[in-house]
């Protein structure tokens, strides 16, 4: 079985190690075979343009800007981190959309507070999560419906090919989950806005679940369990 190289296109650590855990228990189940790389392997970060209004828009446009930057480096740096000349650029765009908010945060959602202050730069956890309740203070509980969605793309690299040709070629993964927003944080595991996040059927928030659970329900695990099954199907082909 050919291994298959997957770069994700992202610095976020958590995301690394989520995306990791998840790829490597789906790919067990599906007799798929990864070798997962982050940013880190490349001999230094490009700037990864995040250009879109949607989820879909931005997860394609972090491909697009690595792989431009990929060509612009020349063929030696593709051989480095795809020693068999192929392999795959994943980049994720997720966030969190809450219906009294009218979607918001949405595809701001790393960057909620600071917006405030008119920054660009990603807020912290914890200022994001307390932006997040003054702006739902007067909604009661029963009105605080919201979901994590997440956009997964997928472009395929090959050292020899033209790079407008690969970035048509790209697929997408969708996946959605929905619960709402407690009215004070819990929990200690997870990230980003899980303290606050409930999801459906369950009464305790994302960073209570604890990471299993979490990572077979969540927005990213369902959007990359369509992933693995499409790479499953691409292998029978």
């Amino acid at each position: 079985m050919e291994e298959k190289t997957i770069l994700l296109v992202t610095q976020n650590q958590h995301k690394v190690e989520e995306i990791s855990a998840m790829l490597s228990r789906l790919a067990t189940e599906s007799t798929s075979a990864f070798r997962i790389l982050s940013l880190k392997a490349l001999s230094k970060v490009p700037l990864i343009l995040e250009k879109g209004e949607t989820f879909r828009e931005n997860s394609f446009s972090k491909n697009a800007s690595l792989l431009s930057w990929f060509f612009s480096q020349g063929i030696e740096e593709l051989w480095k981190v795809f020693p068999l000349g192929r392999g795959y650029l994943l980049s994720d765009d997720s966030g969190l959309e809450v219906d009294a908010l009218g979607g918001a945060p949405g595809i701001y959602s790393a960057r909620y507070a600071a917006l405030e202050s008119g920054q660009q730069s990603n807020s912290t956890d914890s200022s994001n999560n307390a932006k997040l309740l003054r702006d739902l203070e007067e909604v009661p509980p029963c009105k605080r419906n919201a979901r994590f969605c997440c956009v997964l793309a997928l472009t395929e690299v090959e050292v020899n090919a033209d790079m407008e040709d690969l970035l048509e070629r790209t697929e997408f993964f969708e996946g959605v989950c929905e619960g709402k927003i407690d009215m004070e944080p819990h929990g200690k595991n997870g990230f980003g806005y899980d303290p606050l996040f409930i999801p459906e059927g369950y009464q305790v928030s994302f960073a209570e679940l604890g990471e299993d659970v979490k990572n077979h329900i969540s927005h990213r695990s369902r959007a990359l369990r369509s992933f693995v099954q499409f790479f499953a199907q691409l292998t029978k082909n």
